[in-house]
């Protein structure tokens, strides 16, 4: 039998991690709190671009609307702020959203990935990020 290595041991704990996950992610839908409120908030979109949204999230603001015309926005051209600065945010193709403060945790929303961002944040402020 091969000796256990820490690496071989992080390998295992990442993927159960994974595994757990998986599992875990019906539940967080059937949640009434969880990410499913914010997949029933998008109805009513238009063209499969989420829906504005302005609310106070955890004492910080945050704002999310679509955009139109060029510039760095990806995917459906939508912009978030948190208390008025701009969070990049991403669509991906399986139609998840990711911003630079989260990269690596996917969520349904960009409201979703604005409230990811100040729970990351811990009440510091968003430095603006220069895109390009």
């Amino acid at each position: 039998m091969p000796e256990l290595t820490r690496r071989r041991a992080l390998g295992a704990a990442a993927a159960l991690a994974a595994g757990a996950q998986a599992l875990a992610a019906p539940a967080a839908s059937a949640n009434p709190n969880g990410p499913a409120t914010s997949r029933r908030s998008m109805a009513g979109h238009h063209h499969g671009a989420p829906e504005a949204f302005d609310e106070v999230f955890r004492g910080r603001r945050i704002e999310g609307r679509p955009v139109t015309g060029g510039g760095h926005h990806h995917g459906a051209g939508y912009a978030v702020f948190v208390d008025g600065a701009e969070l990049h945010v991403m669509s991906n193709a399986d139609g998840s959203w990711i911003s630079v403060v989260s990269h690596y945790a996917p969520v349904p929303t960009p409201r979703d990935a604005a409230r990811a961002a100040v729970v990351e944040l811990q009440g510091a402020p968003l430095v603006p990020f220069a895109a390009n």
